[in-house]
């Protein structure tokens, strides 16, 4: 085996990102507060330690929740996160569906 040709798992050209699955499950929450009026924008991005999805009321704010994917956390408090407006940590989470619960429930409030 030739050591010479395997990249060393810290590679500084590596990112994160959300897979097709990941996406598909949080722009389904997004597409229905879009529907609902609440939300308007977001932005998605790919670092080498996390990948972050944020959402915006509109373009030129700043975001009103953060979903991140945060691999170093997998085992400790889990792999995804979901932060608030300020920054404050809202929930944490190892499946993506328990990390956007609260989502849900602001959403279900809205429309009443």
């Amino acid at each position: 085996m030739n050591v010479q040709n395997t990249v060393p798992p810290s590679h500084p050209y590596e990112q994160v990102s959300f897979d097709r699955f990941e996406l598909g499950e949080i722009l389904s929450v997004y597409g229905r507060h879009v529907a609902a009026g609440l939300w308007r924008d977001y932005g998605i991005s790919c670092l080498r330690d996390r990948a972050v999805f944020s959402i915006f009321r509109r373009a030129a704010e700043n975001p009103l929740y953060r979903i991140e994917k945060i691999p170093a956390l997998r085992n400790r408090q889990g792999l995804y996160a979901l932060f608030g407006p300020e920054g404050q940590v809202l929930k944490r989470g190892t499946t993506l569906r328990s990390v956007l619960a609260p989502l849900e429930r602001k959403l279900l409030r809205a429309l009443d």
